[in-house]
Order: C-alpha cells, then sequence, then structure tokens
C-alpha cells in the first residue's frame, strides 16, 4: 500500500510517516497543497491523507480536485477542524474519511487500512493456493502455519494476493509498496521476492514470468 501525506506541520507529518512505514505502508510526504496535488497527479496512491488548512492550496480545493479528477485513492481528512458542521463539510468536498486532531495513531492505521481495501475492492481477509492473509491483524498463513514477515514482505505479498493470479510487474510492486525515495535501478524488489519466497516455503508459490513480473 502507498499513501500520500499532505501534512503542512514537519514535526507531525515526520512522526506520521515514520509510524506508517513502520507498519509496513509506504509514504510520501507533501508539505503544502500545491505539492500534494502534483504528487497525486503524477503518482498512484491508495490513500491521500489531508490536512486541512494547507499554505499554496488550501486542503478544501485540493480535496475538490482529487474528488473531481477522477482519482481511484480514497481521501481521508486528518485535521484540527474537529467539529460536526467541519465532519460534514469536509465529507461533501469529496473526502471518503474524516479524523479530527489530535488523534490516536491505530485508529488512523485502521482507517488508512480500511480505505485502501475499499479503493482496491478487496476483502480484509485474502486466500490463494493455501494462503491467508489477515490484512487487518496482518497475519499470514500457509495451510493453518503461521508465517512469519517483515512488513516490506507482507506490503509486497498483498499486492500479489490482490492480484488474483494476474501478473504483477516489478516496477508496479515497486510503485505501490515504496516510497518515492526508493531507487528504481536496485534489486530491491527481487531481493525482497527471494525472501518472502524463502519463507513460503515449498512448494514454490511465486512464478518468475520472464520479462513480465510476477505471478502468484
Amino acid at each position: 500500500m502507498r499513501i500520500l501525506l499532505i501534512e503542512d506541520e514537519p514535526v507531525l507529518a515526520e512522526q506520521v510517516a515514520d509510524g506508517l512505514r513502520d507498519r509496513g505502508i509506504a509514504v510520501d510526504v507533501a508539505a503544502d497543497g500545491l505539492d500534494g496535488l502534483h504528487k497525486a497527479g503524477a503518482n498512484r496512491y491508495d490513500v491521500v491523507v489531508l490536512d486541512r488548512d494547507l499554505p499554496r492550496v488550501h486542503g478544501d480545493q485540493v480535496c475538490t480536485v482529487l474528488a473531481a479528477g477522477g482519482s481511484d485513492a480514497r481521501i481521508l481528512m486528518l485535521t484540527a477542524a474537529g467539529e460536526a458542521a467541519d465532519r460534514v463539510a469536509g465529507l461533501t468536498l469529496g473526502a471518503d474519511d474524516y479524523l479530527p486532531k489530535p488523534f490516536v495513531f491505530d485508529e488512523l492505521v485502521l482507517r488508512i487500512r480500511a480505505l485502501a481495501r475499499r479503493a482496491n475492492n478487496a476483502p480484509r481477509v485474502l486466500r490463494r493456493a493455501g494462503l491467508q492473509f489477515d490484512t487487518a491483524r496482518r497475519i499470514v498463513t500457509r495451510d493453518g502455519r503461521v508465517i512469519p514477515l517483515t512488513t516490506k514482505e507482507l506490503a509486497v505479498l498483498e499486492i500479489m494476493m490482490g492480484a488474483d493470479g494476474a501478473v504483477v510487474s516489478a516496477e508496479d510492486l515497486l510503485e505501490r509498496a515504496w516510497d518515492e525515495h526508493a531507487d528504481p535501478f536496485t534489486a530491491t524488489v527481487r531481493v525482497t521476492m527471494a525472501r518472502l519466497r524463502r519463507k513460503l516455503g515449498e512448494p514454490q508459490l511465486i512464478e518468475t514470468v520472464v520479462g513480465a513480473g510476477y505471478r502468484l
């Protein structure tokens, strides 16, 4: 999962981004509304976490543009304006969810994951080839055996299982499971895939499709 966090308070933005990355969520950060619109137009995101009181372009306008532009990303407004009228206004602008500050971080994570499932029409529990992935609890089992995975391995496996047997390219995995700082010329995806294959065990479940990518 990859999200865009548009937040002009640098300390809060860093804390939220670091916390989400620790949960296996790839995060790009924009410090103002204009930068946020540029990044949203250039990259594919599952969720946009949006402050309202932003410099350069106000968060309300960002929300309106994203909602009207046909973006597949779900919008979560995360803002200090927490009165009922503020929530109604934000949802009317096109936001999919609204969480007032201050907030409980675990609740933010759960709301982001729920929105991402809606964006991808994905069920909470993914099942394929003897694997079961509870995306809310982040638990993977194979034929009933729990498989401990790193946050990045979980992110890659979630994309692979969500593809429902279709081939997923290395470029797509890099775009969706890593953030904008990932180097596209490294062997990051290949190394992560090798570790994931080893942990999933035999018989092998992930096929390499030469020249195209990977298939579960």
